[in-house]
């Protein structure tokens, strides 16, 4: 054995007190963005089937939900909208009384440090589903701006910390830079959703916000998750355009992706750990296969070791209370 030459590894790993020295990566309250589904009624919590623990809310029982995100110490919320009405333009998006725009009021009223970021996309006011304007079973991209754009302007008006479009149209950042900047609001954000990839990953999610197209897919403007060199190009467009956060989405999928991008550019990086993610985790610990709360931990400490800053997902109530020792 006195001729055997190897490294002992195994020094730095004989204790929890040894292990947490060493330790690289660390996962913070700080780092959670979660997300809140807010629909038109009254007396409204319904369960999303897919998603346990994920609720749809009307605006009088928001309040219960953010004071419960507050108190467990999440920074950030973002808000996705069921409008009461639909239509091929998805108006609904843009008016000063749209969903999101009241959730956002009603919210930043009540906790006016909470970040508040608004999704800005048409699929869920639309009632074809698509993310822009449509032409027969054509997604017009240079039409669907100036509707993109309303939107953001109408969101931040409403109290909106940050803008947040998802809708994959080539241009949309420079088009709500422009109109941000020229409506007064050019100190306001924009968390890109620069590298989204038409993913199976997003069932749950459909149901959660209605808003799965009704004809076709989204191929012709998410990405090809074959693709990663493209990852560059899209998220090059969205920093030359005035991007200020690149999110990618999905997460688990594309851990390569989120290095790349961390490897590339020096913008603040966001992992959505999407529904799909979060459906496949929770049941199969309701099944009993797996131990949720260190599946869990491991899977948003692997987004943030792939170099995320920050993470949208909807386990983040329970990872605040995990990381509190509760």
């Amino acid at each position: 054995m006195t001729e055997l030459n190897f490294r002992r590894h195994r020094r730095l790993r004989s204790s929890q007190a040894m292990r947490s020295m060493v330790k690289e990566t660390y996962l913070h309250k700080e780092d959670l963005i979660y997300p809140i589904f807010v629909m038109e009624g009254e007396n409204i919590k319904n369960a999303v089937n897919s998603m346990p623990g994920v609720f749809q809310f009307s605006l009088d029982t928001l309040n219960a939900e953010v004071d419960e995100v507050v108190e467990l110490g999440i920074p950030a919320v973002i808000l996705f909208g069921l409008p009461a009405e639909k239509d091929a333009e998805g108006t609904g998006a843009f008016h000063d009384h749209g969903i999101v725009q009241k959730a956002t009021r009603q919210i930043k009223e009540r906790y006016p440090e909470l970040i508040v970021i608004a999704d800005t996309c048409l699929c869920e006011f639309t009632d074809h589903g698509h993310c822009g304007v449509v032409e027969g079973e054509k997604i017009l991209n240079d039409a669907s701006l100036d509707l993109l754009g309303r939107t953001a302007v109408s969101q931040a008006k409403a109290g909106a910390d940050i803008i947040a479009p998802s809708n994959m149209m080539d241009g949309f950042v420079a088009a709500i830079r422009v109109a941000l900047d020229e409506a007064g609001f050019e100190d306001v954000p924009i968390m890109s959703y620069a590298v989204k990839y038409a993913s199976a990953y997003y069932g749950p999610f459909r149901e959660a916000a209605d808003g799965a197209p009704k004809f076709g897919d989204r191929k012709t403007y998410q990405m090809d998750p074959a693709n990663r060199l493209e990852a560059f190009r899209e998220a090059e467009s969205d920093i030359e355009e005035g991007a200020d956060f690149l999110i990618v989405k999905p997460a688990l999928s594309y851990l390569d992706i989120i290095r790349d991008i961390r490897n590339n550019y020096t913008l603040p990086i966001v992992a959505y750990n999407v529904s799909g993610e979060y459906a496949m985790i929770k049941a199969a610990a309701q099944n009993g296969w797996i131990e949720e709360k260190p599946v869990v931990m491991e899977t948003l400490l692997g987004m943030k070791r792939a170099g995320a800053d920050m993470i949208l997902t909807y386990h983040a109530k329970d990872v605040a209370r995990w990381l509190e020792g509760k």
